[in-house]
């Protein structure tokens, strides 16, 4: 069995662990009213993306996410946060080095032995979330779920509907479908962002990302028979009816089937957490490189860590 499949399963128990140690980390994470800057690389960004918006908007402070090869290094910020899985990426510790002494930093980090710790002003290491494949799932959504859990997220929730999501038939077979195109609002285009991501890495699958409201300004054209679209959060009114007269296929947890497996929305109560969704998505990614012939452990071109010359 390919190491991803193991790392997929094993988020439930990752984010219990993760909300277990966001108490006992307060004080090296971002305080509230910091004005906060968040980087990664690939998987990583999209983590601070989907971290930054939902800080702000849960009323903690003003948050900015950047690839790490662009963050502004004359803005002033509070706090730099790091994501990064191996702590060895070129561009993660050429930023550490840069801005040591000048702003405080904060690494979350898969490996607690990489050089990023060394160059960080602390680090929060998530070893029980490390992986073995290429194909990033666990820690970047353990990271994700951590940080939540400081904002106050029901992270026990989270985690239900998680262990619901590895074992729910897929909402849709992925040998019937040619294309897809993830959705987003606010927080959740991150998720959309990575969701494409993995279908792109693990399948050399053609997905596509966009906000979910602009999505009707030019990127429905390429909606059809035979292609997917597949939306994370809240929905803008009227999508699901225009992205049905394009006869494209339509994944949502409030509107699709699979709400009868994950959608408690179904019996009246709380909608299912994106990040469960996003389980779904990894696993619809995994199950498209398999029906390839494709290892989804190994992707082409791909390593575990890109550091340069």
């Amino acid at each position: 069995m390919a190491h991803v499949h193991a790392e997929i399963a094993s988020q439930p128990d990752c984010w219990h662990q993760a909300a277990d140690l966001a108490p006992t980390v307060l004080d090296r994470l971002p305080r509230d009213g910091e004005r906060v800057a968040v980087v990664g690389c690939g998987t990583s960004w999209f983590m601070a993306m989907a971290y930054a918006a939902r800080r702000e908007a849960t009323g903690h402070g003003e948050t900015d996410a950047f690839q790490a090869s662009e963050f502004p290094i004359g803005r002033r910020y509070d706090r730099l946060l790091v994501i990064t899985r191996s702590g060895t990426t070129t561009e993660v510790l050429d930023l550490l080095a840069a801005l040591r002494g000048r702003i405080p930093t904060t690494v979350l980090v898969g490996d607690p032995t990489s050089p990023a710790v060394s160059l960080a002003d602390a680090a929060v290491p998530l070893p029980f979330a490390d992986e073995r494949s290429v194909v990033q799932t666990r820690f970047a959504t353990t990271a994700l779920a951590l940080l939540r859990a400081q904002l106050g997220d029901n992270i026990g929730a989270l985690v239900a509907d998680a262990e619901v999501a590895v074992r729910a038939p897929l909402p849709i077979d992925p040998t019937l479908i040619e294309q897809v195109t993830f959705l987003g609002r606010g927080w959740t285009i991150g998720l959309a962002l990575e969701a494409a991501l993995k279908c792109r890495e693990a399948a050399t699958f053609w997905a596509e990302a966009y906000p979910a409201m602009d999505y009707r300004h030019g990127p429905i054209s390429v909606a059809a028979p035979g292609r997917l679209v597949w939306a994370f959060g809240e929905l803008p009114d009227g999508l699901p009816e225009d992205v049905a007269a394009t006869g494209a296929a339509f994944v949502h947890s409030r509107t699709h089937g699979v709400r009868t497996v994950l959608g408690r929305w179904a019996a009246g109560r709380t909608p299912v957490d994106p990040m469960a969704d996003l389980i779904l998505a990894q696993r619809f990614a995994v199950a498209l490189a398999t029906s390839r012939g494709l290892d989804p452990d190994a992707p082409r071109h791909l390593s575990r860590s890109v550091v340069l010359a």
